[in-house]
């Protein structure tokens, strides 16, 4: 990639990857870079080197092998790629007139580091007339080979992550799958008994779960990038060896904080969970009369006794996320969940314990998913911190109360569709709970490109490449729309006969019939929700991800509270695909902003922006 100034224009081409390029003078000019500056300006780059200033953000030293020029035979001055994000933070190339200027953020580093205005604008003049602006002089920036394929490479890393994620999301809504369907053979009552005590546990356990789950992704991913940066600025021991670090336990701050967290969330969801279960049965309209609440009141408060083990793996899974381990929560919910389904049967006929049985084949097997990522995580990461008071409880409430609003929001807007079902009746009831756990199972397999979208976008965003953030952005966008047409064409097919897996009622199954149109054409709109959802968190947009879901939320709301009166259950359908479709709109209206998050992504990155700056 060359940069050139043909009678004082120039062209800048490329952009440059922080990751995989290196700034070197391979074309070298006929005098050097800093020949013929005065020795006021020279001494201004020589002190960035001789005081050892601080990446900014990372705290690791900047060596003299990183930045320096050289004034010897060969001429040549040297930017490596580790320090470019950091060199042009403080040095802003403006394209009309072309110049350096250096920075007044050189002043947070204390006076004696900084650089008064008339140095600085000596330094914009010198370097623009002794080495930018000599139409005879072509300086080569050249990249490493890795940048020339690193759009291949974020693709296939974005592959590579979401098809183990897209495995574990449909391994766990299989096993409620399988859990319905056993369910369903001892009756609508019992189905419609247990759809209404799920409703609740996801409800209260996903209060905390989810805003947990997603904000350990972005921060452990981020605190990764930041270590990595450390590790790279950081070139040599005090002994003088390399320092490998590759199979050292990782001392992460982000870990330890979402695990303790987890912990004290899940112990409080239990308790709610146990001793309020009566409470949220008459909220969601079951009342102390009708023949479902036995049935509910006793399956809630079994699965009550899973609520810490199910906050503790979602929020390690989020962690784990975060290292870009999408294959280690797959083999774990795979060997919990399939022992779930092995346990059904057992303890629900053979030992006759109905839909006990199953609340205790479900709990249990939520304990084994827990202990066995436990057990995984602790080789890679220090899962207690040494000292309290490095835990970053500040970042992940802040961040975390954003989308606990998001998630209320959410979560009310599901709860209210449920509580408008239960109104229509038991066989309804039945066939909603049918129609919604389908619905979500084959939708929470997009939900796996969001995250593995997200882990991409968090890490390459922590390093300034904000190239790559626009390359993963449009690639996940597209990948998602296919496959929510794709799901969406193989559930209009197969829907009957999926149908009769999970009931042989008659009645049920002409109500099921009538949600064909909303469970498979709302995948699209469902597809590209998450998708956005993913993205705002991997830019850490979460006030705008809480305060879009609130107005989405009442919107949606209004319609439940009416149209059921009007339409029946196919009112409660509508509400909810006009959920996800609003959702997706919000999404597309903050991607268009060129003033959010996302103004990058309406900027020419590789004509007018080095890091960032333009």
């Amino acid at each position: 990639m060359a940069v050139t100034q043909p009678g004082g224009g120039a062209a800048l081409s490329n952009g440059l990857n922080f990751r995989n390029t290196e700034w070197n003078a391979t074309k070298k000019p006929t005098k050097c870079f800093c020949q013929g500056l005065s020795t006021e300006v020279r001494n201004c780059f020589m002190r960035i080197d001789r005081n050892k200033l601080r990446y900014a953000g990372v705290g690791a030293p900047i060596d003299r092998k990183s930045l320096r020029y050289k004034d010897d035979a060969e001429h040549y001055y040297h930017l490596n790629g580790s320090h470019m994000k950091w060199f042009f933070s403080k040095v802003n190339l403006q394209r009309k007139p072309v110049s350096f200027v250096v920075s007044n953020q050189f002043d947070k580093f204390g006076s004696e580091y900084s650089v008064d205005l008339d140095v600085e604008e000596k330094v914009s003049r010198e370097i623009k007339e002794h080495s930018i602006c000599k139409s005879d002089r072509t300086v080569e920036l050249t990249e490493h080979p890795a940048s020339q394929v690193s759009s291949h490479d974020v693709k296939l890393e974005l592959i590579m992550l979401s098809l183990p994620a897209i495995a574990g999301q449909a391994i766990d809504p299989l096993a409620q799958l399988m859990e319905t369907a056993y369910i369903g053979r001892l009756g609508s009552l019992e189905l419609a008994s247990a759809g209404v005590s799920i409703s609740i546990f996801n409800i209260v356990s996903k209060l905390f779960n989810i805003p947990l789950l997603s904000v350990a992704t972005s921060f452990v991913a981020e605190d990764i990038s930041k270590n990595a940066n450390k590790g790279a600025v950081s070139e040599e021991t005090t002994d003088g060896k390399p320092y490998n670090s590759t199979n050292e336990r990782k001392q992460l701050h982000s870990v330890s904080t979402a695990l303790l967290l987890a912990v004290v969330i899940g112990i409080f969801e239990a308790l709610a969970l146990s001793l309020g279960s009566g409470l949220f049965l008459k909220f969601m309209g079951i009342s102390s009369d009708s023949p479902m609440y036995p049935t509910a009141l006793r399956f809630l408060s079994l699965r009550a006794l899973g609520a810490p083990a199910v906050v503790v793996s979602l929020a390690l899974q989020g962690v784990l996320r975060g290292f870009k381990d999408t294959k280690t929560p797959v083999i774990c919910l795979g060997i919990g969940n399939f022992s779930a389904v092995f346990l059904f049967p057992i303890l629900m006929y053979y030992f006759r314990l109905g839909v006990t049985g199953a609340a205790i084949s479900t709990v249990l097997s939520q304990y084994i998913v827990t202990f066995l990522m436990i057990w995984y995580l602790n080789k890679r990461a220090v899962l207690l911190p040494p000292k309290l008071t490095e835990l970053q409880f500040g970042s992940y409430i802040k961040s975390g109360g954003f989308l606990i609003g998001r998630t209320l929001s959410a979560l009310f807007t599901m709860t209210l569709s449920t509580s408008m079902a239960a109104r229509q009746g038991p066989i309804a009831m039945a066939a909603h709970q049918i129609c919604l756990q389908v619905w979500l199972a084959v939708s929470l397999l997009t939900d796996a490109l969001a995250a593995s979208g997200q882990a991409l976008v968090a890490s390459s965003l922590s390093k300034g490449d904000y190239k790559t953030v626009k390359e993963i952005t449009f690639f996940v966008l597209k990948t998602g729309f296919v496959m929510g047409g794709v799901l969406a064409v193989a559930l209009g097919v197969s829907f009957d006969s999926l149908a009769v897996l999970f009931t042989r009622d008659t009645e049920v199954l002409g109500i099921l019939k009538t949600g064909v149109l909303f469970v498979s054409a709302s995948q699209p709109l469902n597809a590209l929700a998450f998708i956005f959802d993913g993205l705002h968190y991997g830019v850490s947009d979460f006030p705008y991800a809480a305060s879009s879901m609130i107005t989405v939320g009442a919107i949606s709301s209004a319609i439940l509270l009416y149209a059921p009166s009007i339409f029946g259950l196919r009112g409660v359908w509508l509400g909810l695909a006009l959920f996800m479709g609003l959702r997706m709109v919000a999404g597309f209206i903050r991607l268009a902003s060129k003033n959010g998050p996302w103004w990058f992504l309406h900027a020419d990155l590789d004509r007018t922006s080095i890091g960032g700056y333009t």
